[in-house]
C-alpha cells in the first residue's frame, strides 16, 4: 500500500502556469513535454492540465538533461524509460544521473560548457527575437 506522502506527490494540483513559472520556462515547453509523452499531466474536468509534484520533479530532471548534458528529446525518452523501469523515484533521478555522469568522468565543468553551448544555440530562437520575424 502506498503511503500518504506518495499520494501527495502524485496528486495533480499545479496549473501549467504555476509549473512554468516555477521552472522559469515558457508554457509551450511544458506543452511539448506533454505531446512528446515526457511529462503528461492529468486533466481537470475543464480539460486543463494539472501537474503533480512528481511531474514537477520530472520536468526539472528533463531540463537538467537537455540543458546540462545536451541530451536531445529522444535521448531523454530513453533515459526516462530506463529510470522508470528501475523503480527510482522522480525526486532521485537527478542524483542518480549525477553519479553516473561522475563515473563516466563527465564533470561539472563539462556540464557547464554544455549548458553554455545550449544557451547560445537557443538565444536565436527566443520569442520576439529578430529571427522570429
Amino acid at each position: 500500500m502506498k503511503n500518504s506522502q506518495d499520494y501527495e506527490k502524485n496528486c495533480p494540483i499545479l496549473t501549467i502556469g504555476a509549473v512554468a513559472k516555477s521552472l522559469n520556462v515558457h508554457i509551450r515547453t511544458l506543452r511539448i513535454y506533454d505531446v512528446e509523452g515526457l511529462v503528461v499531466p492529468k486533466r481537470s474536468s475543464y480539460n486543463r492540465r494539472l501537474y503533480s509534484l512528481n511531474d514537477l520533479e520530472k520536468a526539472k530532471f528533463i531540463m537538467f538533461l537537455t540543458r546540462n548534458l545536451a541530451v536531445n528529446i529522444n535521448g531523454v525518452k530513453i533515459i526516462l524509460k530506463l529510470l522508470e523501469g528501475s523503480k527510482i523515484k522522480p525526486e532521485l533521478y537527478n542524483d542518480y544521473l549525477q553519479n553516473i555522469a561522475k563515473s563516466l568522468n563527465i564533470d561539472e565543468e563539462t556540464q557547464k560548457d554544455n549548458k553554455n553551448v545550449m544557451e547560445r544555440r537557443c538565444k536565436g530562437f527566443k520569442h520576439g527575437s529578430k529571427e522570429d520575424s
